[in-house]
C-alpha cells in the first residue's frame, strides 16, 4: 500500500463563501464558493441539487469582469435545481445569483 504524505492546493488570490441558511432549521438552503486565481475563475455550489455543481455561466461573466455585478447580469437557470417545501428550484437559481455577488464582494 501507499501512505498519502502530502496533499497541495493552490492558494487563490481571492475566495469567499456565502451561504443562504433556511430559518427554521438553520441549515443552508444554498451555499456558493467563488474564487479568483492562476487556474482561472470557479463557482461553486451546493444544496441547489443533487451535488455540488459549476456555474459556467457565472464563471465566464467572473472571468470578463470579477464584481458582483458580473453576477446579477446572469440568470441561472432552475433546470436540474431541487425543489421541494422549503424552495422551488426557480428560488435556489435566484438565489445563486444573488449569493454569487455576495461572494465576489466578500472577497474583494
Amino acid at each position: 500500500g501507499e501512505i498519502i504524505t502530502a496533499v497541495e492546493f493552490p492558494i487563490p488570490e481571492k475566495a469567499a463563501w456565502v451561504k443562504f441558511k433556511q430559518p427554521a432549521s438553520r441549515f443552508s438552503l444554498v451555499g456558493v464558493f467563488v474564487s479568483k486565481g492562476a487556474s482561472g475563475v470557479r463557482v461553486a455550489v451546493t444544496g441547489a441539487g443533487a451535488g455540488v455543481m459549476r456555474v459556467a455561466a457565472l464563471e465566464q461573466a467572473l472571468t470578463a469582469r470579477w464584481s458582483p455585478d458580473a453576477c446579477k447580469a446572469v440568470k441561472v437557470s432552475p433546470d436540474g435545481l431541487s425543489s421541494d417545501l422549503h424552495a422551488s428550484a426557480e428560488y435556489r437559481a435566484h438565489l445563486i445569483g444573488v449569493l454569487a455577488a455576495r461572494a465576489v464582494s466578500a472577497a474583494g
